[in-house]
């Protein structure tokens, strides 16, 4: 079987620490794919971890494109900002990144995340990681950065 390099790699943005791993490993993982930054945001009757607490619809979106445009700005490649897109999307993270890699056709998806099997407490504590969920529902590779 052969095998190519991906032409189009996505990288889901959630707003979370470490992020910046994953676009930067993607970038020198696959030099000469394009790479889109994904900017997911989620609903506010969405369950939220972490803590979180949610802003307006266009707060939220605005944040969103701010803090993916300020990790592509960190990165120390300065090629970076020409290979990289950013988009917007709303939605369930789980749902979201699988459905856009899907419409789009892109090649590859690299997301940073934690232990994507978890415990039989924590997963029913915590519910399905969004690693996972990415994992069992995307129809392309994806790579999980941990």
């Amino acid at each position: 079987m052969v095998t190519s390099d991906p032409d189009t790699i996505l990288v889901p943005t959630l707003g979370r620490p470490r992020e910046d791993e994953a676009l930067v490993y993607a970038l020198e993982t696959f030099p000469d794919a394009d790479v889109t930054l994904l900017a997911v945001v989620t609903p506010l009757d969405a369950r939220m971890s972490e803590g979180g607490v949610l802003e307006r619809d266009d707060e939220r979106t605005a944040a969103a494109r701010e803090r993916a445009s300020e990790l592509v700005a960190t990165l120390d490649q300065p090629t970076a900002a020409d290979r990289v897109e950013i988009d917007i999307a709303d939605g369930q993270p789980g749902t979201v990144v699988p459905q856009y890699a899907t419409d789009h056709d892109v090649d590859h998806v690299v997301m940073y995340g934690h232990d994507t099997r978890s415990s039989g407490f924590v997963n029913r504590f915590l519910g399905r990681g969004i690693a996972t969920t990415v994992v069992d529902r995307t129809p392309r590779p994806v790579t999980v950065l941990e």
